[in-house]
């Protein structure tokens, strides 16, 4: 028997392979439950499942071939790295935001702006933050606890950035087609700026990962954009056709910026561990 060498490239091809299988049919039994459910509560509760079906399936696949749990990168590390995952999703959200109440084109919610900027409007924040922080680790686990890393074995990163991207992807495409996952506008307009979105967001995710050598600045990442993008800048945003159509994760605004974002990351892979190949 071939003994256990967790820098092989067919032992890292492995992993990778039992742990898209493993999380394709954990998320069919999560998308089937988020489908069939009818109220705002059942859809929420199953799609958090949905959402820890990647991480599960990490900590299968990591028990099964290493016989450990050793490897998705749980350490701070370099604190610029965290940082960037906190803060760059604000600022990604406060150009976008920003840039629709400075052109009037939605208006900056003065009413619920005294709700959110204030001392009261803490526990709640914290809560939200922390909820949506729990739901990206259940991605990011598997999607760059172990996707990332272990296809870092075997091919350069601008393979890897586009092959996971295009993986998380589709992976959210069930959920967008048959379930309430997506925009107001036509359900092509929601695919069309999604895509590009989440392809951009999987290559800066990677880069991140790599180079931190860390999953936590993926989860900070995710968990920050999807509080910020879904909850906290609508709140403080007069809502209207139009902004819909360009504000938060269906809206074409954002698949603008992470392209441009993805660029220039891109560009910097030689700052990654073996020069990014």
């Amino acid at each position: 028997m071939t003994p256990y060498d967790p820098a092989s490239p067919s032992t890292a091809r492995r992993e990778v392979l039992l742990f898209l299988l493993l999380t394709f049919a954990l998320s069919s039994v999560g998308w089937a439950l988020t489908t069939g459910s009818t109220t705002r509560e059942s859809i929420l509760l199953f799609t958090l499942v949905t959402m820890w079906c990647p991480g599960i399936a990490a900590v299968l696949t990591r028990l099964y071939v290493q016989r450990d749990l050793k490897g998705f990168g749980f350490r701070v590390g370099d604190i610029r790295w965290p940082l960037v995952g906190i803060f760059l999703p604000i600022a990604i959200g406060l150009l976008m935001f920003g840039a629709v109440w400075a052109t009037g084109i939605g208006a900056f919610d003065t009413g619920s702006a005294a709700t959110v900027f204030s001392l009261a409007f803490v526990p709640a924040f914290l809560v939200a933050i922390l909820l949506n922080l729990f739901a990206a680790a259940g991605e990011e686990i598997g999607w760059r606890g172990l996707l990332v890393p272990e296809m870092a074995k075997f091919m350069g990163f601008t393979e890897l950035a586009l092959l996971s991207g295009g993986i998380w992807t589709a992976w959210h495409l069930p959920m967008i087609l048959f379930s309430t996952y997506h925009g107001a506008g036509p359900l092509w307009f929601s695919i069309a700026v999604f895509i590009p979105s989440v392809m951009g967001a999987g290559l800066v995710l990677a880069w991140l990962t790599l180079k931190s050598g860390s999953v936590v600045p993926a989860i900070l990442f995710h968990g920050f954009w999807n509080y910020f993008i879904q909850q906290f800048y609508p709140a403080l945003t007069v809502q209207t056709a139009g902004t819909e159509m360009i504000l938060g994760e269906f809206g074409w605004a954002s698949p603008a910026i992470y392209v441009v974002l993805a660029l220039i990351f891109w560009h910097y892979r030689g700052l990654l561990p073996g020069a990014g190949r």
